[in-house]
């Protein structure tokens, strides 16, 4: 990436249906638009972030009936739900499109025209199978059992004249663009499911409806007894609202898009569709179309029926907007399906957010209020093996953020920042600045661990502004640094070395002040006597619901190295499926560090973080032995990580 400030970065969401309720699927996809949208602001490019509602179509018709209202007038209501939310999610947006607006119309209708003249639509008789809550036609062959393949619900069988757009021909112009740009649909499992769907023939599109059956929608500029099929019309938002056809200025400023953000169950509209649209209409294919996964709650699908939506307004509130965006990029590789339960969203809130940054943070400028007169220390060079360690781990951290970014590897970004809080957390450990202020010989040293831990909060806040940007300004206000007013880039600005000496810090309240979870009372389960020729059990009996409590997982031990100082422990990364758990582990004696990669092994996942020489552990192994370790518990078949123990 680069910091020319003529540089340009588009990044767009889908539309999103106005009729649908906004649900973390919404959330998700946004924020992480979001992210890219701030991260290319920081490096002073020229950034257009686009996101907007899709109004038209049978279903707005019919639900405005419901509610006696206009379709416009019920569209007007529902749109506040959007805007409404981007706003408390700390959604930097730098426009909102409409697929109402007159000018997503004009240009509409100048695809439509353009395409016409072309001789790129023609009109002919359709009979097919209509599914209503998707408003798309399906044959004979790709229903299922009366219903339609990708809803699962009934399709009614429609003939009729409509107008349709010569999508078939432009096929094979796509796979070769796909096969020729690797990074062009993202992550390869969807880039795959692409392929295989274009290896088959490709139908033509129907791209009109009647208005007889259907009045809520922009009229075809050539016969205007039809309206444009929903997903024409929604499609060319992404070209409306930078200008195209009146603002070519604008428009060209911006086009094509760096990247499409949107959920894999609209990876085909996206892929095929709007692909060759504008192959058709002669335009630049986006440089990237990324589909990410769906998030399920507790292990099921959401579904209003089951009552099980997560609604992204509450989570913000109650546990607050920039936790709650942490955990969404945070929780899952993107591009996953991800599991949301709120005892994994408290874990790391307790554990990443108020242990790890704002611990760290609070006990920084505790020492700076003792030891350095409440000021930010000067500059000085460290020469410990410990220095040196921590000034790389920060000076390295842009460049590996900016690399995982260009990737869209959200998770692997806050992975690799989060590293260093930790490291910054054992530095402080091991430097006890508690102890060297009691030394006045050891002056200089107290001001070097002062100086690294301060420096190093610094380059962790500026990058991990893009995700929490709230956070992000009130570490700076703590550290002091609101006073400092820069325009330089950020891969510039996160160097290590450009702390301002002698500024006021002003700490504050608790970064991330921990949460309690409930706790729900279970009755009081009595067990029966045992009988007179049963064995006592070694220790006493729990009940059936006191084990349920724990959390057994299935994982894969990923790395594994030697503790400093501590000749039993060991420190492992265990892959559990939705993400990597840090272990401390007393089985050292019986394991060396290389003999566990790959070992299959059981986490007990929601036990409380414990603190271990200074290093957290997230998590328990189950082994066999007493005070010595006979050997871990594993499994003879292969699991897949995260699989739960039951």
């Amino acid at each position: 990436m680069t910091d020319n400030p003529s540089k340009k970065f588009y990044v767009t969401t889908p539309i999103y249906y106005v009729n649908d309720v906004p649900h973390i699927g919404h959330a998700y996809t946004t924020i992480a638009s979001d992210v890219l949208a701030r991260y290319h602001r920081l490096l002073n490019e020229q950034v257009f972030f686009l996101t907007g509602t899709d109004e038209h179509g049978q279903k707005v018709e019919q639900a405005a009936k419901l509610r006696n209202l206009s379709p416009q007038k019920h569209a007007d209501k529902l749109v506040t739900g959007f805007q409404g939310l981007w706003k408390q999610l700390n959604i930097s947006n730098d426009d909102f499109i409409r697929t109402t607006e007159d000018r997503h119309k004009t240009a509409v209708r100048h695809v439509l025209s353009q395409l016409w003249d072309k001789k790129e639509i023609y009109a002919d008789t359709y009979t097919g199978w209509y599914c209503l809550p998707d408003e798309r036609f399906w044959t004979e062959k790709e229903i299922i059992d009366g219903k339609c393949p990708d809803c699962h619900r009934p399709v009614e069988a429609i003939s009729e004249q409509n107008y349709f757009f010569k999508m078939g021909q432009y096929r094979d112009r796509l796979r070769q663009h796909i096969l020729e740009n690797t990074d062009f649909i993202q992550p390869e499992s969807r880039r795959n499911e692409v392929l295989g769907f274009l290896e088959k023939d490709l139908n033509d599109l129907c791209i009109s409806r009647p208005k007889k059956r259907l009045a809520w929608g922009i009229p075809l500029p050539f016969d205007p007894d039809y309206v444009t099929y929903v997903w024409l019309d929604a499609l060319v938002n992404y070209i409306s609202a930078p200008g195209y056809p009146e603002d070519s200025v604008g428009f060209q400023a911006c086009w094509p898009a760096d990247v499409h953000i949107v959920g894999k169950d609209i990876l085909t509209t996206h892929a095929v569709y709007w692909m060759t649209a504008l192959l058709a209409l002669e335009l630049p294919l986006p440089k990237k179309l990324f589909a990410h996964g769906w998030w399920t709650i507790d292990g099921e699908k959401m579904s209003k029926s089951l009552g099980n939506v997560v609604n992204p307004s509450e989570m913000a509130e109650t546990y607050g907007v920039d936790a709650f965006r942490y955990f969404l990029l945070r929780q899952v590789p993107f591009g996953n399906d991800g599991d949301f339960s709120l005892t994994a969203l408290i874990t790391r809130l307790n554990s990443d957010l108020a242990n790890d940054v704002g611990n760290l943070l609070s006990r920084t400028l505790t020492m700076l209020e003792r030891y350095s007169g409440g000021l930010s220390p000067q500059p000085v060079k460290g020469r410990e093996q410990e220095d040196i360690a921590l000034q790389d781990a920060a000076e390295t951290l842009f460049s590996k953020v900016d690399q995982s970014l260009s990737n869209l590897e959200f998770e692997k970004a806050l992975v690799e920042i989060w590293q260093v809080i930790r490291i910054a957390n054992q530095y402080i450990e091991k430097g006890a600045p508690w102890q060297l202020a009691k030394d006045p010989e050891k002056k200089e040293r107290l001001q070097i661990v002062l100086y690294y831990t301060t420096e190093t909060i610094r380059i962790v806040s500026c990058l991990i502004a893009p995700f929490m940007p709230t956070a992000a300004q009130e570490m700076n206000r703590q550290l002091g640094l609101s006073e400092i007013s820069t325009t330089l880039p950020l891969n510039v600005v996160a160097r290590w070395g450009n702390l301002p000496a002698g500024l006021h810090i002003s700490k504050g309240k608790p970064l991330f002040p921990r949460i309690q979870p409930e706790k729900k009372q279970m009755p009081e389960k009595k067990l029966p006597p045992p009988k007179s020729d049963t064995p006592l059990p070694v220790k006493s009996l729990v009940s059936i619901d006191d084990f349920a409590k724990l959390d057994l997982r299935a994982g894969i031990i990923r790395s594994a190295e030697h503790i400093e100082k501590a000749k039993k422990l060991l420190l492992l990364q265990v892959d559990i499926g939705t993400e990597q758990r840090q272990v401390v582990a007393g089985i050292a004696t019986k394991y060396k560090p290389e003999d566990l990669i790959g070992k299959e092994v059981i986490l007990i996942a929601n036990l409380k973080p414990a603190t271990i020489m200074g290093i957290e552990s997230q998590g328990m192994l189950l082994a066999a032995g007493g005070k010595s370790v006979l050997g871990l518990a594993t499994f003879s078949e292969e699991i897949p990580p995260g699989s739960t123990i039951r």
